[in-house]
């Protein structure tokens, strides 16, 4: 056994994003992404439980995205539909099982099975009611993006070019009742005045569950230096993607290789305790001829060679791969 496939098989894997609840619904983000079953080895998107243990992954986690075609008033109940697909999925097969609390992680790596945590991604899905934020917590809900792209009644999603504004009145209430709930703040699609909205409000760690470092890709959805500073300053985490745009401006440097340059980065600015990954799998498309980080999730110890032929050390290895992202659930979710 080479020390890298020993390091993976006993690092609790965590990835801190993915939209494949989309593709077990119906048809996916993308119109050739077709529905498939979760429990099935596929060929086609980036993950299903197969590939999850293939891959090695401990604890996946599953976004509940609201489309744009749900907003505003559609969008609890969609969440609610997305919500009754993932639940669908448990009790099917004994290696998936749900977490809400760091120790069901632990457990699940005890047991070799894959767990799923879920996350709202569009505040829209609470429709301005911090009741309905409560009762997706009772429904097993851990983590909430605050917007995607666009701006709603919390806050600006980053594709808001002209309002420069942060966080609204509601949104700051959302905040501290997701705080007081223990659920995690993910800031990856605000708008980079809302970033700062939330890091003058946020009194526990916040999360960037999908995004990359802008100084080395321009995507806007990438962190700055200053906001990779200032997330690590209050304990969060950053998963980096894996989506090419985020990963370079020049499609054609896309690779494992760049991909763990924004790793380098974001130690050297943050530290090793605030990376992990959120690969963003089945929410983005990428034909087999264009160059890309990994295939699918099966490869994900790939990622492991990279490290540690980069000099990482076993700890710092397995902090990048989960151990960073369980921390963080430790102290938030419990």
């Amino acid at each position: 056994m080479s020390k890298a496939h020993g390091i993976h098989q006993e690092a609790v894997i965590i990835d801190g994003h993915c939209d494949t609840m989309l593709s077990i619904m119906s048809r996916g983000r993308h119109p050739r992404s077709p529905a498939r079953d979760f429990f099935e080895k596929s060929e086609a998107g980036h993950i299903d439980l197969p590939r999850l243990i293939d891959g090695g992954v401990t604890c996946q986690v599953m976004a509940l995205y609201i489309e744009p075609q749900y907003k505003p008033t559609g969008s609890a109940r969609r969440c609610l539909e997305l919500l009754d697909a993932f639940y669908g999925l448990l009790g099917q097969s004994e290696n998936f099982a749900l977490a809400t609390r760091s120790q069901h992680i632990v457990d699940a790596k005890g047991k070799g099975q894959v767990c799923g945590l879920l996350s709202i991604e569009g505040g829209e899905a609470i429709e301005g009611r911090l009741s309905l934020l409560r009762s997706f917590y009772r429904l097993g809900v851990r983590a909430m993006g605050l917007t995607w792209n666009q701006r709603n009644d919390l806050a600006d999603g980053v594709g808001e070019k002209s309002a420069k504004s942060g966080l609204t009145d509601l949104g700051i209430s959302v905040v501290k009742e997701m705080e007081r709930l223990g659920m995690l703040v993910d800031v990856s699609h605000l708008s980079e005045t809302s970033f700062w909205g939330v890091d003058r409000v946020a009194e526990r760690p916040y999360i960037a569950s999908h995004s990359n470092a802008q100084a080395l890709a321009s995507h806007p959805r990438n962190l700055t230096d200053k906001q990779i500073e200032a997330l690590a300053a209050k304990g969060g985490v950053i998963g980096v993607v894996f989506c090419p745009p985020f990963v370079d401006d020049q499609k054609a440097n896309v690779s494992l290789s760049r991909l763990c340059d924004h790793i380098d980065h974001i130690k050297k600015i943050a530290g090793i305790d605030h990376v992990g990954l959120g690969s963003d799998f089945d929410g983005f498309g990428v034909s087999p001829e264009s160059p890309q980080v990994m295939k699918d999730v099966s490869e994900m110890p790939k990622l492991t060679e990279e490290l540690l032929g980069r000099g990482y050390t076993e700890d710092e290895v397995k902090k990048v791969l989960g151990g960073n992202w369980l921390r963080v659930y430790r102290e938030v979710l419990g």
